[in-house]
């Protein structure tokens, strides 16, 4: 084998054309569990708010908004942040996980990303490395350690940036990717089309399918939907579901009753009534979410129980 085709298969297989080589999940803003598209508002000096799926944003000096919009083609989306007086800072990242980027450490990766600012001419970018496996730490107290940090320069017409990053041997525990903008006071701010991949050639976006992207997403967030269990004349509420992946760990879950009531699943007897569970209680694994209970159901009456509104959160 020559030299040259011996070169083609390494890139082939692992390099900078070769498949999946996006280390960045759902960088096409495509998968939008929490908000389908909708506007959400991100609260200045709080803790950071999961977006699009993968993707954080925080705020300084004022609440912000921020919104999956519509590319130039159908099917294909940005995030867009919409500034207001007072705001100091805007920060949107992913944080990857130590499985998907320990073999990045002691190469070479390139960074690339589509932007565009009606207000500020300059985007910051920084890279970190997690201080022990998959754990960054908050907002407010971080554990991480930083990589490299550099700038793009933007205008109000989107524009792909790349940048080189050269990643230090100590980072095999997880890598997290921040952009961030100063006093945007007014205006909009819009990303797009995130890549970071092995090499130094910042190569066309990698547009995997959005069955594909959604799988990855939903190893750690999941919009379960409802979960319903029917019973006939029993005093035990036993039933479990599958989720479509293994989740990255256990998650933490989330649901309401027919009202809206956090934490309460409905039960349907003859009439409606809400109920906490102790006993074994709602739970969830890496695979499946399970609800094991003992409750009054009247005899020989079709009953049910449905939570609302699951979702589950295995996040970095």
């Amino acid at each position: 084998m020559s030299q040259t085709t011996a070169q083609l298969v390494s890139e082939i297989n692992g390099g900078s054309i070769s498949g999946t080589r996006n280390r960045i999940i759902n960088g096409a803003m495509a998968a939008d569990q929490r908000n389908a598209g909708a506007s959400q508002t991100f609260t200045a000096a709080a803790a950071l708010a999961y977006s699009v799926d993968r993707w954080y944003g925080y705020s300084t000096g004022a609440n912000v908004t921020g919104q999956r919009i519509q590319g130039a083609t159908v099917g294909q989306f940005y995030y867009r942040f919409t500034g207001a007086a007072s705001v100091t800072a805007i920060g949107f990242g992913q944080r990857i996980e130590q499985l998907n980027s320990a073999e990045l450490a002691s190469t070479t990766a390139t960074l690339s990303v589509d932007l565009a600012n009606s207000l500020l001419t300059s985007v910051t970018w920084t890279a970190f490395y997690a201080n022990t496996a998959d754990t960054f730490g908050t907002l407010a107290s971080p554990t991480r350690t930083q990589i490299a940090t550099g700038t793009f320069t933007v205008t109000s017409t989107v524009t792909r940036c790349s940048t080189n990053i050269s990643v230090p041997a100590a980072a095999t525990t997880g890598i997290e990717i921040v952009f961030t903008v100063g006093a945007q006071t007014s205006g909009t701010w819009t990303i797009g089309n995130v890549q970071l991949e092995p090499g130094t050639v910042a190569t066309p976006f990698e547009r995997r399918s959005y069955g594909l992207e959604l799988a990855l997403c939903q190893r750690y967030y999941l919009s379960y939907g409802d979960f319903h269990i029917g019973m006939n004349g029993n005093t035990n509420a036993q039933g479990d579901g599958a989720f479509p992946v293994q989740m990255r760990a256990s998650p933490t879950l989330s649901y309401t009753d027919t009202s809206g009531v956090a934490n309460q699943v409905s039960i349907w007897s003859g009439t409606f009534n809400s109920s906490t569970f102790t006993n074994g209680g709602f739970a969830a694994s890496t695979l499946r979410v399970v609800l094991d209970a003992s409750t009054s159901f009247s005899s020989g009456t079709s009953s049910w129980l449905r939570a609302y509104n699951v979702k589950l959160s295995a996040e970095l």
